[in-house]
């Protein structure tokens, strides 16, 4: 294998979206996916309908809400589902394994909405747990990939109307410097560098036309340590699938390693 395609998704509840994600992935096949927010344990989840499609599978579940997966053509290994720094912390938000030689993190960071409350204190601690991990993982020198649905705007360039954000939690100045901060630690922003200044959105609302009018956002990332980002050969953005019935409000995000 000279190339490895790992694909990003919230899907937003995997039972609601399965036409949409089965087709997807017929058409484009990639080598690993990640999902966040499947909304679904094990007992309910279209493991048939998967592993049809030649992939491996791996989940943290919970019923209605969180959870993350992974689907993946070649063995997962090594794969834990608790991100350190609180043990009560029963949230179904993070999955880590290796693919090959690349260390691969599933991450469904919280919304932290409404701003001041209990749910925000939360992303701000669970982003500091992350640091402290991604912290741990880079200093193993081995290609990391980090990606899934961040809920953070990184910069203005990043959704269509910085104004209509200055209130959500996804944009506070504290949580945008707390993302800055695991870059400093040497990780690339892939979709960012691949796209310069350009703006690239992966979820639209699905309030008040947003797709028709691409008034998106850009929250789902995918982080490089410099061993994986000496391999990085291209990003997709499957914006298309937005266009399907019943979609989710994300879309798809991609990076190919050539390895």
């Amino acid at each position: 294998m000279k190339q490895m395609e790992i694909a990003s998704y919230n899907v937003n509840g995997i039972r609601a979206r399965l036409p949409r994600l089965i087709d997807w992935i017929k058409s484009s096949m990639p080598d690993v996916i990640v999902l966040q927010e499947i909304k679904s344990r094990l007992e309910h989840f279209p493991t048939e309908e998967i592993e049809s499609l030649g992939y491996n599978i791996e989940l943290a579940g919970q019923k209605s809400f969180n959870g993350v997966a992974v689907f993946s053509k070649f063995p997962i290994e090594g794969l834990n589902s608790e991100l350190p720094g609180d043990p009560t912390d029963e949230q179904a938000r993070w999955l880590e394994f290796h693919v090959r030689n690349i260390k691969i993190c599933n991450i469904y960071l919280p919304n932290g909405n409404p701003i001041g409350s209990s749910k925000y204190y939360y992303k701000l601690d669970w982003i500091d747990r992350l640091t402290e991990k991604l912290i741990e993982l880079k200093d193993m020198e081995e290609p990391l990939v980090v990606l899934g649905d961040f809920n953070i705007i990184p910069q203005a360039v990043d959704c269509h109307e910085p104004e209509k954000w200055k209130n959500d939690a996804i944009f506070q100045q504290e949580v945008r410097l707390k993302f800055q901060n695991i870059l400093n630690l040497g990780f690339t922003d892939a979709i960012r560098i691949s796209s310069l200044n350009n703006q690239i959105f992966t979820y639209w609302d699905y309030q008040g036309r947003s797709w028709e009018k691409n008034q998106g956002v850009r929250i789902d990332h995918a982080l490089l340590s410099p061993e994986a980002s000496d391999k990085l050969k291209e990003i997709r953005i499957y914006s298309s699938i937005r266009n399907a019935e019943k979609p989710s409000d994300h879309v798809p995000i991609s990076i190919i390693l050539d390895l």
